[in-house]
């Protein structure tokens, strides 16, 4: 007897699913306009009940920017098969991308009864549960999200929502979590390096930064942060360099042309500076920090109705910034009769604003008292000192001051001795020589100057802290001193434009001394 053999047939396709096969082929290689047409002759064929071609067609539609159309699409898809959760995560997909989040979280718990284990769809959730501010519910959807699948996305979302919060440390420990998961991901680094660069810890940024830049040495966003940290530092011609590796990268970032601006500020070039945070301005026109380094160099420029301009435009968008109200003062005591009311004076009006932002920076606090001492108020003046006291010492006990308190010691000095209080003062000058000899040759210029509190330098010391400027901004004179006292205490004001003198001029004599505070004298009398 012979054997005889089994042949196998292959089961013949049924019409629907005939040219599944093509129409997959066609998609993945993105020839998009030929797997159109494929699929039209298969919707023909089956009379529009093909699933997985009017699927495909709707995923098409996403990609051309056809939210509404694909939406459609997709709920006939779940309509054909009400037991796929896929079907219901693309409806909900499209939701999210119209901004129906309400809805789309409608339709994320309904897949979610189909699969209870799809990390992706408890990821969904949170960050559609982020998008409506409800952050309890989305930490509690993408910690599930984390235990069902862990994803470096999902991390970058619990990151942003703790940030989102206010709650940076969490945030911190979030992404580290994140970068030991995946250690080569650029995004994590530099986002982790980003935030302890705000925190202040410039040895962990530049770590961090530094491996991002190794993975990638393209990344832009973490060159632009390494320098800023150089840019911090006062290495503007090193910053630059780097801005200029970044300019061919991402020509139209606004932090690119903002933080070459502010460098340009810092080597006090302040036609290109102002150049330069114009175009940051033009693609971000609306993002205060932008308007409020415009208002700093136009206010330096003695510009002062385009100091109004900006600073009143970055006001509106950042209310609640101290540091903006307190550039405004420093523009009213500028001599803008423009902006000020018929009979208003200037110092009460800019003690209205200055009360406004005092609750925020013991610089404000410290300028304020200038001014009411200028104005001869010294009861109001030794409160403002004290309570500028005690924002140090609270200060102090936190490990990153918003302040920087070399820029305002010498101010505070010498504030404290006119007032009496110099035995209560709660810090003294840090004790760095590089700082200290850069330091010395203003101090020993104004010295010998006898003059009321100098508002300008404290104004300009606290506006160059508040922009993140690392060396100490001179604000030109005649933009804030008020009526002389009899015989005030001196502190160090700002030289006159055109008249900075080397540290051996500081020792000539006392008959040059003398004419110069005539001339100095003279041209207040005629502000």
């Amino acid at each position: 007897l012979c054997s005889v053999p089994i042949l196998h047939v292959a089961p013949e396709l049924p019409s629907l699913e005939r040219k599944n096969w093509l129409i997959y082929l066609l998609y993945v290689r993105r020839d998009y306009e030929e797997c159109k047409a494929v699929i039209k002759e298969q919707l023909q064929e089956s009379h529009g009940l093909c699933e997985y071609a009017v699927y495909v067609q709707a995923l098409i539609f996403r990609l051309e920017g056809k939210i509404q159309e694909s939406l459609e699409l997709f709920q006939t898809c779940s309509i054909l098969n009400p037991r796929s959760a896929d079907n219901l995560k693309q409806v909900a997909r499209s939701l999210f991308l119209l901004g129906k989040h309400k809805a789309a979280i409608e339709v994320y718990n309904e897949a979610a009864k189909l699969d209870e284990k799809d990390w992706e769809i408890s990821h969904n959730l949170g960050v559609c549960y982020m998008y409506l501010k409800h952050f309890n519910k989305a930490r509690d959807q993408l910690n599930n999200a984390l235990e069902l699948n862990r994803h470096d996305l999902t991390y970058m979302m619990l990151g942003k929502i703790h940030l989102l919060e206010g709650q940076t440390d969490k945030a911190i420990e979030v992404y580290k979590k994140a970068v030991e998961f995946s250690p080569e991901n650029t995004d994590l680094l530099t986002t982790l390096g980003l935030l302890y660069l705000q925190l202040g810890d410039y040895q962990k940024a530049f770590e961090h930064l530094g491996n991002a830049l190794t993975y990638d040495p393209g990344n832009y966003k973490a060159t632009l942060a390494a320098g800023s940290m150089m840019q911090a530092h006062g290495d503007f011609d090193v910053a630059l360099s780097k801005y200029r590796v970044v300019a061919s990268t991402a020509p139209e970032s606004p932090p690119l042309w903002n933080n070459i601006g502010m460098c340009f500020f810092g080597k006090k070039k302040y036609v290109a500076a102002i150049s330069c945070l114009k175009r940051a301005n033009y693609l971000a026109p609306f993002d205060w920090k932008i308007l409020y380094n415009l208002g700093l160099v136009h206010l330096t420029m003695q510009q002062y109705a385009s100091a109004f301009h900006f600073l009143s435009a970055a006001i509106n968008f950042q209310p609640k910034m101290g540091e903006l109200y307190m550039l405004l003062a420093a523009l009213l005591l500028g001599h803008t009769l423009a902006l000020v009311k018929p009979g208003e004076v200037f110092p009460r009006r800019t003690r209205c604003i200055l009360c406004v932002c005092c609750r925020c920076n013991p610089l404000v606090n410290l300028n304020y008292a200038v001014l009411l001492y200028n104005q001869g108020d010294k009861k109001g003046a030794l409160c403002q000192y004290q309570e500028m006291e005690k924002k140090v010492n609270a200060a102090k006990e936190s490990s990153t001051p918003d302040f920087d308190p070399e820029k305002m010691v010498e101010v505070a000095q010498k504030m404290g001795a006119a007032l009496q209080v110099g035995e209560s003062l709660v810090w003294t000058k840090p004790s760095k020589e590089s700082k200290s000899k850069q330091r010395a040759a203003p101090a020993g210029k104004s010295s010998s100057t006898q003059q009321p509190l100098g508002s300008n330098q404290a104004l300009g010391q606290a506006m160059s802290s508040a922009a993140g400027y690392g060396k100490t901004m001179q604000l030109p004179p005649g933009a804030g001193a008020s009526a002389p006292l009899a015989k005030p205490p001196s502190l160090p004001l700002e030289p006159e434009p055109g008249s900075e003198t080397s540290p051996e001029e500081t020792s000539a004599p006392t008959g040059a001394e003398e004419q110069r505070k005539e001339k100095r004298k003279s041209h207040q009398a005629a502000d």
